[in-house]
């Protein structure tokens, strides 16, 4: 099983819904899953979507690979004037992502 196929994605509920899409991704990512990741992303945001809410709640170990998906979903979300923000990041994933240098690349969603 690929990295899409274990992303459930949901509308949340509120004015923005319209516009912004959630998506659950589930620890670890291994380097196979991002293509496929990358790739759900980008479908998203085909359908009128500006924002896409990872809730990476569940990536309790993060990695290299984990900051390689993560910035590359945002590139993905960037070429078509959208973005990504991340909801229920752990510390240690805040600190990787502040350590590479993409605290600010990669956001928090508000």
């Amino acid at each position: 099983m690929d990295e899409c196929d274990r992303v459930p994605v949901r509308t949340p509920g509120g004015t923005d819904a319209a516009r912004s899409v959630e998506l659950v991704v589930y620890g670890p990512i291994v380097q196979g899953d991002i293509p496929g990741l990358c790739t759900r992303v980008r479908s998203l945001f085909r359908n009128g979507t500006e924002q896409v809410v990872c809730d990476v709640g569940d990536i309790t170990e993060p990695d290299i690979v984990t900051l390689d998906a993560l910035a590359r979903l945002q590139l993905a979300a960037r070429r078509r004037g959208c973005r990504v923000v991340l909801r229920h990041a752990g510390v240690d994933l805040l600190e990787l992502l502040d350590a590479a240098g993409l605290g600010e690349i990669v956001p928090l969603a508000e």
